[in-house]
């Protein structure tokens, strides 16, 4: 890393939901301009944007701290984690999963004590500024709990544990702040300067702060609701070095934490389980099998009069699609979707007849994954698979939605419901919403909204 002053360690992307308002792509653009080689995103509660930070930060020659700020035990107190190596990673991981999977409100989750003291090595944890333990205790004259909340955390992570300092110009800050660097100097603590930035610059402040009052449903003229401070923005290394002034050795400890952090996250292709096999056939022959029987049952219940001629060019076809699919390593793929899919026909669970690029696919017909006739309807199976697009099969299948869950739990049990996920999606407000609404939180009149709206086209 060359010679650097300040790096941010505790920052919210756009994937700290109706929270954060960094995108990415615009985080890497201003951090390059800062002339800042690291930079950490600590997203609320969540990993999403992880993967996308890592790589774009990457790309640029820019060191991705992966981290996350979470929630520590009911009271909803703050914690930021900063992955040093694969092990803090996989740590990490395992936290923000059991705070959703473990907590008997989602909406609320949460990170016990008892699962950081189990689940902490490989991370650097940072108190968590005015919304950490230590200082919500300080707040309320909790002396006596605020050290002992330091001394808990000091034992966890010993000399993975920095006292995190902030100064956005709350009153607050400023109140507890001689508390907390004697609770650092008591016990051994370094300190580590650092602005929780939730937007780009301070223009954007009112703008985000019209983006919080839409995340709860509140005004812009209310005054007992959450907000951020002009100073929740990403300030430059010089910035901090003249806010810090007094305290260079919580500036220069960024520095160092950055140095402490090597782990880059890469691109890893899906690993399926195995498809298990009748007489220990190898997924590759069981996928031929298959796939010649169902043609053939196809043909002879779905083509009527089907001569030597036009069985040749469906088998043809096949064959040509299998060689590719093996080759592709994708054979115990197709098992599994017809599998699942098979046992939802087999229990009277409707199921759609294939959506998607997937319909080009003779051997997906063949193995009743679809009801579509490729051949018939002269789909390709390029769009769907070829040997130069090197990635996962794309399926599009819908079941009943009243006993979809049944099928879900069928994969769940049979294939291990560690290697069973459901996938995110992520909505975003388009232009006639985001109008409706920020006029909604600054009170306007709704027919005046409604003008402004429909003048922006539908697209």
């Amino acid at each position: 890393m060359p010679e650097q002053q300040f790096i941010h360690l505790h920052l919210h992307s756009a994937y700290s939901l109706a929270e954060g308002a960094i995108k990415i792509p615009d985080l890497i653009q201003n951090i390059e301009h800062l002339g800042q080689a690291a930079v950490a995103v600590t997203d609320t509660n969540n990993m999403f944007g992880a993967l996308e930070f890592s790589l774009a930060a990457q790309k640029s020659g820019i060191q991705p701290i992966i981290a996350c700020q979470i929630r520590l035990g009911h009271e909803g107190q703050e914690l930021v984690l900063l992955v040093q190596n694969e092990t803090g990673y996989m740590n990490l991981s395992r936290l923000v999963s059991d705070a959703y999977m473990e907590t008997e409100d989602a909406h609320k989750p949460f990170v016990s004590w008892g699962e950081l003291e189990k689940f902490n090595d490989g991370l650097i944890c940072l108190t968590g500024g005015l919304n950490g333990p230590i200082s919500q205790y300080l707040l309320h004259n909790q002396a006596k709990d605020a050290e002992k909340a330091t001394k808990k955390l000091k034992g966890y992570f010993g000399d993975r544990l920095y006292m995190e300092i902030q100064r956005h110009g709350w009153r607050e800050e400023a109140q507890i702040e001689d508390d907390l660097i004697d609770l650092a100097y008591k016990h051994e603590i370094p300190l580590v300067a650092t602005n929780d930035c939730y937007f780009l610059n301070r223009k954007m402040h009112a703008s985000h702060d019209a983006l919080l009052c839409i995340a709860e449903g509140r005004y812009v003229s209310e005054d007992n609701r959450r907000k951020v401070t002009p100073e929740h923005y990403l300030k430059s290394s010089d910035e901090m070095i003249r806010l810090f002034d007094d305290l260079p050795e919580a500036i220069n400890n960024t520095v160092q934490i950055a140095k402490r952090c090597s782990f880059l996250l890469k691109v890893i292709h899906p690993i399926l389980p195995p498809f298990e096999t009748e007489g220990g056939r190898s997924e590759v022959d069981e996928l031929r099998a298959m796939s010649e029987g169902g043609l053939n049952w196809r043909l002879d219940n779905f083509i009527k009069d089907a001569d030597e001629g036009t069985r040749k060019a469906y088998f043809d076809r096949l064959e040509f699609e299998l060689k590719t699919i093996i080759e592709m390593g994708f054979p115990g793929y197709f098992l599994i979707v017809a599998d699942f899919i098979q046992w939802a026909k087999d229990h009277d669970i409707p199921v759609g007849p294939g959506r998607g690029s997937g319909g080009g696919s003779v051997v997906a017909w063949a193995l009743k994954i679809t009801d579509l006739d490729p051949l018939e309807l002269n789909l390709l199976f390029e769009r769907f698979l070829n040997p130069e697009r090197v990635s996962m099969p794309d399926f599009d299948i819908d079941f009943c939605q009243e006993r979809r869950e049944e099928v879900i739990t069928y994969v769940q049990d049979k294939y291990g419901r560690d290697k069973v996920a459901q996938i995110i999606t992520f909505g975003k407000l388009q232009a006639r919403a985001v109008v409706r609404d920020v006029g909604r939180v600054l009170q306007m009149s709704y027919g005046q909204v409604d003008r402004i709206a429909k003048m922006i086209p539908s697209n």
